[in-house]
């Protein structure tokens, strides 16, 4: 067991508070200030632009932050936002985190540093080892390193003490060997950022369409008349669908948001780059916002749909399309069975709503078929997580909204090519067809039992049966719930490594060694073998396309993923497999090929993935509306709708981010659209709620969960907000104290972050 002494969790110091009026539009003139104030302090404004300029281009490289994706025409001024300038900014900093760093700085100092803090330090210019009973990092060259970990792999009891994490920000190729690896080391122990985030759309969709991707592209999101916005903040999240929301309203669409909170992305937005919209205060998208309770979706969807219901009843053909319900479906007696007990007033009731707004979305879902519902995270972390997803398709299938322009299932992606990540074979519970497909290709046997995802990886580093901790990219401690249960966890290791560009809180908080092998960035040239290379990506629309950055690496000892991925597998296998791991690394077109070889739908990869836009991976639903489940027809769901019964004194709360925010890296310190400002330790309540516990603006409070034991998050401001009474918000990480690992969606797993019953504790 490591026996430092670390703190477990992030210093609860405070910067200064300050409150202002929230925003009802998003970006405009300050999104550019405050992009290009980010370059400035970062990378240097000449530089910074002359990287900016190859952000998301065709003949450039993909944003590091979300996965949106690019239109088919590109702004030469700029196809980016507020926040991928940011990640680029972070990304292209001049600050160095070197021997000299590591020597100044033990791991307990950088302990009691915030994440904003650790973050800032710079990039990592070289390998490092923290050794057994040491409290500073000390340099280590690339061959000893992956001989260290090759030793320590090989010297495990079963290959399922070794974890293999992943962030969303690998390639394609790089997790394509990367999940080779791990099962030919003999594991599916590849827990990854999904598990964490949309996990519970993969799993809801899969059991209703039969793929567990969206069914939508840009150009439908142009196309479609109506546009539900649910558990989502694209402002802050993926600025760059406001451009799309922008075209959707400019063609007739109307715009509905659902959600505890109202946000300045889904009410307007300023196009910096539109002169005309800087005069006249932007687009307006404001149809209709639902400020409905947390995680009660599933009675808004039934309550919609029950009216929906009513209609067809008083009109047959009028609010259902019977003809595609016939045709594509199946289970529809059972549903409507359920729906005609289903009270939509009753329904109103739990969400909190007037039924007039229940009534209002229903009358512009009936006589539309052209609808899109999108969704992020407040859809997929709670317990009944799956459950939300189903109801969103259900409503679709009513509608008839597949596989026609303008209609669909949009679920946002939060990081750049996770979804990539997923089609190239990271995840614990893989198919049959991918492992039949790799024993062919390779002549061994796969791992048929399923790994651990994310809190598996967790519970089973907490119990002893988790010995080394590898993570392709992230920061796997800030990200996770129940901070000190994973901390823990973690110092239970007997090695952990981290592939990462910049310091973060997992370098912090260890196993009993560690190691930080440092990687390129999106950014950076990547030349092998004298050859420049790229890589490719996936983004939320099922479209492939190649990455190459340009700028001039941070430091000569910096080596790419896949190359850190194939040499690691070379030193432990040796020539085991017959794998030419070494080769792959000279010239990623060798990795494409084996991508082509076993993934279906990368037929042509090499020559397909050099056309200047890449090309689509087929989906069903998507095309035609031929759903690939068993039985090629979708699935309608019954749900039960969740009823939020909460005791005196006690609020449901739900984790956000903060508009200086990018997952868990911190930019800064300002929510300005949100009108927080110079502090993340808050608190977001309802005024009436605030005045029954006796709080007023800027009290400080500690919040608890006694989610079967007592956890605290100590010393937070409460800021009195537009949200649902009973309801509260807080920032992650700082809140991920109190969200029990036990708590965690049905059958996807997902951590349900999103309802936390807590109470407050004045200080």
């Amino acid at each position: 067991m490591n026996q430092r002494n670390i703190a477990l969790l992030p210093p609860d110091t405070h910067t200064g508070l300050s409150l202002s009026d929230r925003k009802d539009r998003a970006a405009g003139i300050p999104a550019v200030i405050q992009s290009l104030a980010h370059i400035r302090e970062e990378t240097g404004v000449l530089d910074g632009i002359k990287i900016l300029n190859k952000l998301n281009q065709k003949d450039g490289f993909d944003c590091p932050s979300c996965a949106w994706p690019d239109p088919h025409h590109r702004s030469r001024l700029g196809e980016y936002c507020e926040n991928g300038a940011k990640a680029v900014a972070e990304e292209t900093t001049t600050k160095r985190v070197d021997r000299a760093f590591f020597a100044k700085h033990s791991v307990q100092e950088l302990g009691l540093w915030s994440d904003l803090d650790l973050g800032k330090s710079g990039r990592i210019t070289e390998p490092f080892i923290l050794r057994k009973g040491r409290d500073h990092y000390e340099p280590i060259g690339w061959d000893e390193a992956y001989s260290t970990i090759a030793q320590r792999l090989n010297g495990l009891s079963s290959p399922d003490e070794g974890i293999f994490y992943t962030s969303g920000r690998a390639s394609n190729e790089a997790a394509y060997v990367y999940q080779l690896f791990a099962r030919m080391f003999g594991t599916n122990n590849l827990p990854d950022c999904s598990n964490m985030c949309h996990e519970s759309s993969g799993t809801g969709l899969g059991e209703t369409i039969g793929i567990g991707k969206g069914t939508v592209s840009l150009d439908d999101i142009y196309a479609a008349k109506l546009i539900l916005v649910m558990g989502q903040n694209p402002g802050t999240n993926h600025p760059r669908m406001l451009s799309a929301l922008t075209k959707c309203v400019e063609n007739g669409g109307k715009i509905v948001s659902v959600n505890p909170l109202p946000e300045a992305g889904t009410h307007g937005f300023i196009d910096p780059q539109n002169v005309k919209s800087v005069l006249v205060n932007g687009t307006d998208f404001h149809t209709l916002h639902v400020g409905l309770r947390i995680n009660t979706d599933v009675a808004f969807l039934k309550g919609v749909m029950r009216l929906l219901l009513d209609k067809e009843d008083a009109s047959p053909g009028s609010a259902f399309d019977k003809d595609f319900i016939a045709g594509k479906t199946e289970g529809y007696e059972a549903f409507i069975a359920d729906l005609r007990n289903t009270d939509a007033q009753a329904m109103a009731n739990i969400c909190g709503v007037p039924i007039g707004q229940l009534e209002q979305v229903a009358q512009l879902v009936a006589g539309i078929d052209r609808i899109i519902v999108s969704w992020a995270m407040g859809l997929t972390q709670h317990v009944n997580a799956v459950a939300n997803i189903h109801q969103v398709v259900n409503l679709l299938l009513l509608r008839g909204a597949f596989g026609k322009p303008g209609a669909g299932a949009c679920p946002v992606r939060g990081h750049s090519n996770v979804q990539g990540d997923r089609t190239m074979g990271i995840f614990e519970r893989p198919s049959s067809s991918l492992l039949d497909a790799l024993d062919k290709r390779y002549g061994f046997k796969t791992p048929r039992e399923d790994g651990t995802d994310v809190v598996g990886a967790i519970e089973a580093m907490r119990d002893g049966k988790g010995k080394v901790f590898f993570a392709l990219g992230g920061n796997f401690i800030s990200a996770t719930p129940d901070s000190e249960v994973t901390a823990l966890a973690i110092m239970n290791c007997d090695l952990t490594v981290q592939v990462s560009t910049k310091l973060n809180r997992s370098h912090v908080i260890t196993g009993e060694e560690a190691i930080i092998l440092p990687c390129f960035g999106r950014s950076e040239r990547d030349v092998q073998n004298g050859k420049p290379q790229f890589v490719t990506v996936e983004d939320s629309m099922s479209v492939v396309h190649r990455s190459q950055g340009a700028h001039e690496p941070a430091s000569e000892h910096l080596r790419s993923e896949p190359a850190i991925v194939c040499e690691l597998a070379a030193a432990t296998f040796g020539s085991k497999f017959g794998v030419d791991w070494r080769g792959m690394v000279k010239n990623y077109d060798l990795i494409r090929e084996e991508v082509q070889a076993v993934i279906p739908g990368f037929d042509d990869y090499n020559r397909r993935v050099r056309q200047p836009e890449g090309f689509v991976l087929p989906n069903g639903p998507r095309d035609g509306a031929n759903f690939t489940t068993e039985s090629g027809k979708a699935h309608f769901m019954v749900d039960h709708a969740p009823a939020w019964a909460l005791a005196e004194g006690e609020y449901l709360m739900m984790t956000i981010r903060t508009h200086d925010q990018f997952n868990t890296t911190i930019y800064g310190l300002e929510d300005r659209y949100r009108g927080i400002h110079g502090e993340r330790r808050v608190v977001l309540m309802h005024a009436d709620d605030m005045a029954k516990e006796c709080l007023d603006a800027k009290d400080r409070v500690d919040l608890v969960s006694d989610h079967g034991r007592e956890r605290v998050a100590t010393d937070f401001f409460v800021v009195p907000y537009d949200i649902a009474r009973g309801c509260a918000a807080t920032y992650f990480p700082e809140a991920n104290v109190l969200v029990p690992l036990e708590l965690k969606a049905e059958r996807s797993g997902t951590p349900a972050s999103k309802s936390v019953v807590i109470r407050l504790r004045k200080r």
